[in-house]
């Protein structure tokens, strides 16, 4: 009876090993919506990010907390009170996928919250989900002071 235990648990073990349990990081310094009230955001595209949708999720995430979001160029002209700049890196198993993304924003010169994903290598089949369900907690988790709203915020 001992080795049917042991080897459930040795196989168990490896199943969690193999399908990649904890295979993603998150890593988000909230903002502070007290201090910076913020209403407009200015997102700097960032030419190097091929991640399909990417900065559609970004632009979603901040209308679910009532933020209005623009698409500039970098630099962010002055009228530009807040900004968001970001990476994403898209590495391939049988498919494309998102492996880890950086969000910075900031107040000026000031950065005023950052978030971070990233997936470990591993065959969780979380890894082929797309962008949006990747990135809408972190967005969410990022804008946790600011209350979640109705509607588009884009002023595109």
């Amino acid at each position: 009876m001992r080795i049917f235990r042991t080897l459930a648990v040795v196989i168990f073990s490896a199943l969690v090993a193999l399908t990649g349990a904890g295979c993603s990081v998150r890593n988000v310094r909230p903002v502070d919506a007290h201090a910076y009230p913020i209403t407009v955001v200015c997102i700097q595209e960032n030419p190097k990010v091929v991640v399909p949708e990417f900065v559609t999720v970004i632009e979603e995430g901040f209308a679910r907390h009532g933020i209005r979001s623009r698409r500039v160029h970098t630099p962010a002209p002055a009228d530009c009170e807040y900004t968001v700049s970001y990476t994403a890196r898209q590495s391939w198993d049988f498919v494309p996928y998102l492996r880890s993304a950086e969000l910075r924003l900031a107040h000026g010169d000031e950065t005023i919250g950052t978030a971070t994903y990233y997936h470990r290598r591993g065959l969780a089949p979380s890894k082929w989900a797309g962008a949006r369900s990747k990135m809408a907690p972190v967005m969410d988790e990022l804008l946790s002071g600011f209350p979640p709203r109705d509607g588009s915020g884009s002023l595109r």
